[in-house]
């Protein structure tokens, strides 16, 4: 991931407060907290053990709510 600075730089009139209210907006701006809290879990790829048995029980499921609505139920 390429470096992104974000750097302000306090004006003369400026109190705290806005130099952080401008350097948040400018974080925000720029995208750099999505990516961060983006990376912040790794998620694993499933196996196909674990794809296969989802897939079943999403066909299972399919196979009840289509008997439940025959039945006038849902």
């Amino acid at each position: 991931m390429p470096m992104i600075n974000v750097e302000i730089k306090r004006n003369g009139t400026e109190n705290a407060l806005g130099v952080i209210r401008r350097f948040s907006r400018k974080m925000q701006e720029s995208g750099i907290i999505p990516k961060v809290k983006g990376q912040r879990y790794a998620v694993r790829p499933l196996s196909k053990l674990a794809e296969k048995n989802m897939k079943v029980r999403r066909l299972a499921r399919r196979v009840e709510v289509e008997k439940l609505k025959k039945l006038g139920k849902m």
